[in-house]
Order: C-alpha cells, then structure tokens, then sequence
C-alpha cells in the first residue's frame, strides 16, 4: 500500500511538469521497452482527475503511446524476434503461440485489455515471429488499449480521487468481465459466419437441382 501511494505521487510530480507528454512515454516505454505495471493506467486517471474536460484526449493519449510501443516491439520481433523470445518464459511463451494460432485478433485484443501479470509482452513478441498480419495486431492493439484507457479516463473524471481505489479494488474483476464480453462477441460472429458460408452452398444446390434425366442418353 505503502509502496502504491510513493509511486501515485511521483507520478503526479512527473504528469505535473509533462502532462500529456509523459503521459504519452509512460505509455510508449510500458509497452516497449520498461515495465511499469499499472503505470499509465494511473497515469490516464491522474491527468483526467484533474482536467475532466480533457479525458478522451487524455486516453487517446494513453493509446496512441502503448499501440506505439507495442509496434516498435512487433516490428523488431518481425525481423530478429527469436533472440528477443529466448528471453521469455518457455510456458508463458507456448500458451501464447497457441491462442495465436486459434484466432490472433482475440488473443491479442484479450492480452491488451488484461492487466498484470497477463504477459502482453509476450503476447506481441510472439505475433512478430508468427508473422502475424500488420493490420490485425494495429487493430486489436487500437480497440484493447482504447477501452481499457477510455475506461480509465472515464473513472478519473466521474469519480476524482476516489477512481484511483477504485482501480486498485476492482481493475481485474472489470477486466476478465470485458474480456468475457469480447469472447462471447467473438463467438457469436464465428457462429454467424458459420451459417453465413453455408447459406451459399444451399443456394447454389437449389437454383440448379441435380437433373434425373440428365445422365440417361449420354
């Protein structure tokens, strides 16, 4: 707790002195090539206590810095990411590359929204050496990092102050319940592209019916 309450209020000297500017580093190196767990979130809710009026901006902010960093990881690990790998947990590493082989879009989004100790370092390590698509990790990265700091500004100015233990007492239960969310999305589309690709087929067998006299006289 102790510990919590230093790192709050060296943060809001440094967000004092940089604003949006350190916001937007904070961010950037999270998701690069520093670890500070729960950093930015605290960072959004801050700045957007502060300054209600300016909370989109700030959590835009927020994004704009983690999908950054996120991309610069993505990209190295596109080119030399087996040596960045090793550095991994072998098990964090295979639980990774199996979701990402499921469907990269969800795993990834689910790994942006998730806070600590969800590996999301890992996660986009990972997508760089699979070689997965530019636009699907930019995408999950941009929707994941949006909503988490959207909801971050949102708490910061609807609620002040108290938003901060509110982040602390219940930032994993509302993260797994929007995670539930986006994997129940996600299977009602693969159900609804499902029937969607056999629509077609049932079509097609309907407008030209098998002809019985067709294979007499040949």
């Amino acid at each position: 707790m102790s510990y919590l309450k230093s790192l709050v209020a060296k943060l809001g000297q440094v967000l004092v002195v940089y604003g949006a500017w350190g916001l937007f580093s904070v961010s950037f190196l999270d998701s690069s090539f520093l670890s500070f767990p729960v950093f930015n979130d605290l960072a959004v809710i801050l700045l957007a206590t502060r300054r209600p009026g300016h909370a989109v901006f700030y959590a835009l902010v927020g994004t704009a810095g983690s999908v950054l960093g996120c991309y610069v990881i993505f990209a190295l690990s596109r080119r030399g990411g087996r040596y960045l790998w090793r550095k991994a947990t072998p098990r964090a590493v295979e639980r990774a590359e199996r979701w990402l082989k499921r469907n990269d879009f969800v795993a990834l989004l689910v790994a942006s929204l998730l806070p600590p100790p969800m590996p999301l370092k890992v996660f986009v390590l990972t997508a760089g050496v699979l070689q997965v698509n530019p636009v699907h990790f930019g995408l999950a990265m941009l929707v994941g990092r949006g909503l988490r700091f959207g909801a971050d500004a949102w708490l910061g100015a609807r609620y002040g102050a108290q938003a901060e233990t509110y982040l602390r007492q219940n930032l994993g239960r509302a993260s797994v319940v929007a995670v539930a969310l986006v994997i129940a999305v996600t299977l009602l589309l693969r159900l609804a592209e499902g029937k969607w690709r056999s629509r077609p087929a049932d079509r097609k067998t309907s407008e030209h019916p098998q002809d019985p006299h067709s294979s007499q006289g040949e």
